[in-house]
């Protein structure tokens, strides 16, 4: 499907995993263990100064399951969830002819700690761009959402919308802020996804519990870091044949002498553990190969969606070409929460900075990914909730950053730190609220501003964990103040 392959070299020599274990003497194949680890040949290793937690939650969790959505690349909060009239209003003044002169204030512009800043303070990109789409009222809520995304509005009282988010990065790098808490300069540190891993137990064991779907690897934002590889989160791809990468079981082999070859290696990799008890990597990797073993039985038949009725296949617009593979994903993730995944993450627009880097042409541009996005996601959303399981699973909505007020070009948007929309729905969420605003023309986050460790922060604590008591010694857990819970949309 697109998007969902890597497009890097083979980390197996001469490309093929039979000729890779060959040249190892190993002589079987089925390794899953390049899925589980993503580099079987360049895990990290860990200093092991802690005592991991014990799997259980530190209070009553109100959800089980994360879904996680990220739109990569800068999605426009103002054509999208935070509707700005004044745009259209003052459309092709810049901001000094308007009554917002203010948002250039030096003091407003340094309340978002810019590390990097290029065009983020605005002066370039004056000249205020009109809404390039309309908006409507949903639900009992009333909440206003773009005309590009009528079936999301179509789930809004299930929903929360967090409309004064701001970060500090305003290159793409920001999307590795957006799952780690942490600017890229500050080295690489673990995502939430990780975080959400380390601290709690699986409720499958034929399944990882961190699951990761779409483009690959951009700005590491799928890696557990020094909290080691087992906490990566593991890279499927929608397709029942060959789910992971490097992991198609070798026609040639049966299930037997499959096994026997897992067998081989978890003795190897023990009597290593022997000489050297203390390394993480090879626990992780020990661990690794038996659940490789079990995951290439139960993978496949998660992803199969022959057995779906047709009526849930189109509600996730699977018999749309331009709906089909982002609706795959969706539907993915509800049968994978529904077999107890932890954290399910979906990274949407591959290829360079992301799909929804609109600096030209943003109508085009976004109409289009909202058409792919859409449908799907309210998919997703009624399913859950018709099954019970949406008051179990946290389902968020987030992206690096927003889009400027200012055009850029004739027709785009530049990268906009200052003030941006994520949204959340299901477990422990109180739906059909907004909360939080931007200023009046979409510049600043004002009301209830919140950087994105605020975010991690609240997904914690609804799966019952204490971001505080997961702090490694000597390493912080969220940078800028640890981050708190957005409790105003908490239920």
């Amino acid at each position: 499907m697109a998007n969902s392959n890597h497009t890097g070299g083979s980390p197996c020599p001469g490309g093929h995993r039979r000729r890779f274990l060959s040249d190892l003497g190993m002589g079987f194949t089925g390794l899953a263990l390049g899925a589980m680890l993503h580099r079987d040949g360049v895990a990290r290793a860990s200093d092991g100064s802690w005592t991991p937690p014990d799997g259980r939650p530190h209070f009553a969790p109100k959800a089980k399951s994360v879904i996680w959505l990220f739109m990569n690349g800068g999605v426009s909060h103002m054509e999208t969830f935070d509707p700005k009239p004044e745009l259209n209003k003052y459309a092709g003044k810049t901001i000094a002819e308007t009554p917002y002169q203010g948002t250039q204030d030096p003091k407003k512009l340094a309340l978002s700690r810019v590390v990097v800043v290029n065009d983020a303070n605005g002066q370039a990109r004056n000249q205020l761009y009109p809404l390039q789409v309309g908006f409507k009222k949903y639900g009992q809520s009333g909440i206003e959402v773009s005309d590009w995304l009528p079936h999301i509005g179509g789930c809004i009282d299930d929903v929360a919308v967090v409309r004064s988010m701001y970060t500090t990065d305003n290159n793409h790098g920001a999307q590795t802020q957006f799952h780690s808490g942490r600017h890229m300069l500050d080295g690489e540190f673990p995502n939430v996804g990780a975080w959400a891993h380390y601290g709690l137990g699986s409720l499958n064991d034929n399944l990882p519990q961190y699951l990761s779907m779409g483009v690959r690897e951009y700005w590491n934002k799928n890696d557990g870091h020094y909290l080691g590889p087992a906490h990566d989160a593991i890279p499927i791809r929608i397709d029942p044949a060959n789910p992971l990468d490097y992991g198609r079981p070798d026609m040639e082999i049966g299930d037997a002498e499959q096994r026997l070859g897992f067998d081989l290696v978890d003795r190897l990799n023990r009597l290593r553990a022997v000489e050297y008890p203390d390394d993480p990597a090879l626990s992780a990797r020990i661990k690794a190969y038996e659940l490789a073993y079990r995951m290439q039985g139960a993978l496949p038949e998660v992803i199969d969606f022959r057995g779906e009725p047709e009526e849930t296949q189109r509600l996730y617009g699977l018999d749309d070409p331009q709906t089909k593979d982002f609706g795959s994903q969706m539907l993915a993730c509800r049968r994978l929460v529904e077999r107890g995944v932890r954290f399910v993450q979906v990274q949407d627009g591959g290829g360079g900075a992301g799909a929804w880097d609109a600096h030209g042409g943003l109508r085009a541009n976004h109409s289009s990914n909202c058409r792919r996005i859409d449908k799907p996601i309210a998919g997703l959303l009624t399913d859950l909730k018709r099954r019970g399981l949406l008051d179990e699973t946290l389902v968020v909505f987030g992206t690096e950053f927003g889009r400027t007020p200012g055009s850029q070009g004739s027709d785009g948007r530049d990268h906009h730190i200052f003030g941006f929309s994520v949204w959340m729905a299901g477990g422990g969420i109180k739906g059909g609220v907004v909360h939080g605003a931007t200023d009046e023309i979409g510049f600043h986050a004002e009301e209830n501003r919140h950087y994105v460790t605020d975010v991690h922060a609240t997904i914690l604590h609804l799966l019952g964990l204490d971001s505080r008591k997961l702090e490694i010694p000597g390493r912080k857990r969220l940078e800028i103040d640890h981050g708190t819970p957005i409790r105003e949309i908490m239920a």
